[in-house]
């Protein structure tokens, strides 16, 4: 990484799936906004079964942009448990029975961000 690009935070999110049905997922476009500002974002390709009833890993790949929010106003929030709305925009890609389905996502939280 140098001073031009972006981090990039690597995680394994867990999710539930509650239906009967399994469900492949192909493709994750999400914004995520910090107090209305694009702080990252998480365009990935995938070929992902979701099983039926079951717990399921998605590896994620989200690029930061620290820059939107001021990296010491991020830190100094972060460091003092301030509270911040969240908010996730975007669509997620799956097929099921071959037949492809887009999902709209637009969720929004408050949470306290402490280390």
């Amino acid at each position: 990484m140098d001073a031009t690009t972006e981090p990039t935070l690597k995680a394994n999110a867990m999710f539930y799936n509650p239906n009967n049905t399994r469900m492949k997922l192909k493709h994750i476009d999400i914004d995520v906004f910090l107090k209305g500002k694009k702080v990252a974002e998480v365009d990935q390709k995938l070929a992902l079964l979701i099983p039926a009833k079951g717990e399921f890993s998605i590896p994620l790949e989200v690029k930061l942009a620290m820059k939107e929010l001021g990296f010491i106003d991020t830190l100094l929030g972060m460091i003092g448990g301030k509270k911040m709305e969240i908010q996730y925009v975007g669509h997620l890609k799956l097929t099921y029975h071959g037949f492809p389905i887009r999902v709209p996502v637009d969720y929004k939280d408050e949470i306290k961000v402490k280390f």
